[in-house]
């Protein structure tokens, strides 16, 4: 075990034991999420204290709304008092990354500013936004982009406007992050409109749908009105209507990646995630094709070593089916877990990938 591990363990023993007693020298210092409700809370919360096995540990309200939790309406965690010179820190670079969009700022150039070392900074600004000093520059680059573009219609300008140098610099930037904005998924889709087509694959029924920006769903099942009941129930408010001819190409390619008989699929996405998720969807988007990762191995590698139920939450709520290769996540011990569409249909994409790629794959 390194020494980080040991560190984080003597904290969540610390942090249990306060939690027990509902010491309320712990609020402001850490917010506990509990995976059996989805909701996470202060220490002095009055709410029935969870079992051990079921609470995730975070320093900061908003780690644990990037992890997929919500705040407890009964003791408000997110007003607990957190104001460590840490989060002063924090709130310092944010107010320097969005009064300088037009700017590149370097991590070392923020930290000079802020006074503290550049690893410490990102540090730090990761453990309290979950995302990156770098990445949430990016996010905000990304967000001005979009209100531009909206306003003017002129994406050339507006790409200027955003702070881009160049457009690959936005586009490159731009395939699984322009999509629709979090209030308009809230509303149910509304104001979209979404084509949908449904056809058969070597797993039965897929049913793809897109954006004017994008794939917005590719589901499989056995059932085309359970599919498109689905679709429908996911985005209630938006114009949703069939249209076969428009979306043959993007089925082509799902078709051609789901049977096994193309190695990749290319095409633009519409995903509303949080920046948690984000950071796990573009981590499976990664994984070669051929191989598998297991939940623990992407948590470390988006940096988040004990969000291991996280990432497998992030692999549940994914609507991007194939595409978003959720179904390359596996157990420490190899073993299939849970899939949104049936272990068999998992099964069944690992070993066309594995003999593909020349893996013998195993029952």
């Amino acid at each position: 075990m390194t020494i980080q591990a040991k560190l984080m363990m003597t904290n969540d023993e610390q942090y249990w034991q306060a939690l027990c007693l509902r010491d309320a020298r712990y609020d402001g210092v850490f917010v506990y999420g509990v995976r059996t409700t989805g909701v996470f809370c202060r220490p002095t919360c009055a709410s029935r204290q969870p079992k051990r096995e079921n609470i995730e540990f975070f320093e900061h309200p908003e780690a644990a709304r990037q992890a997929g939790f919500r705040a407890c309406k009964r003791c408000r965690p997110e007003v607990a008092g957190f104001t460590k010179p840490s989060l002063e820190t924090v709130e310092r670079v944010r107010h320097l990354l969005e009064t300088h969009i037009d700017e590149t700022l370097s991590l070392d150039e923020l930290s000079a500013a802020v006074g503290v070392s550049p690893y410490h900074l990102q540090r730090t600004f990761k453990q309290v936004m979950g995302v990156s000093p770098k990445k949430y520059a990016a996010n905000l680059r990304l967000n001005r982009f979009k209100q531009e573009v909206r306003s003017s219609g002129d994406v050339t300008r507006s790409l200027y406007d955003a702070g881009y140098g160049s457009s690959s610099r936005l586009y490159e930037k731009s395939t699984a992050s322009l999509g629709m904005t979090p209030s308009v998924y809230r509303r149910g889709g509304q104001g979209m409109n979404i084509a949908f087509t449904t056809t058969t694959c070597s797993l039965g029924h897929v049913l793809i749908a897109t954006t004017e920006r994008g794939v917005c769903a590719v589901s499989l099942g056995d059932s085309v009105k359970a599919l498109e009941t689905s679709l429908v129930e996911e985005f209630p408010a938006a114009k949703v209507q069939r249209d076969d001819a428009s979306l043959t190409p993007t089925v082509a390619q799902v078709v051609a990646y789901v049977n096994g008989s193309a190695t990749q699929v290319n095409v633009p996405l519409d995903i509303q995630a949080t920046a948690f998720q984000q950071k796990v969807w573009a981590a499976l988007r990664q994984i070669p094709y051929g191989s598998t990762r297991s939940y623990g191995e992407i948590a470390a590698e988006i940096g988040q070593p004990k969000a291991v139920r996280a990432v497998a939450r992030a692999c549940a709520t994914n609507r991007i089916a194939v595409v978003i290769p959720c179904h390359r996540v596996v157990r420490e011990t190899g073993e299939l877990s849970g899939y949104r569409w049936g272990v068999q249909r998992k099964q069944t994409l690992l070993n066309q990938e594995k003999q593909a790629a020349g893996i013998t794959p195993q029952e």
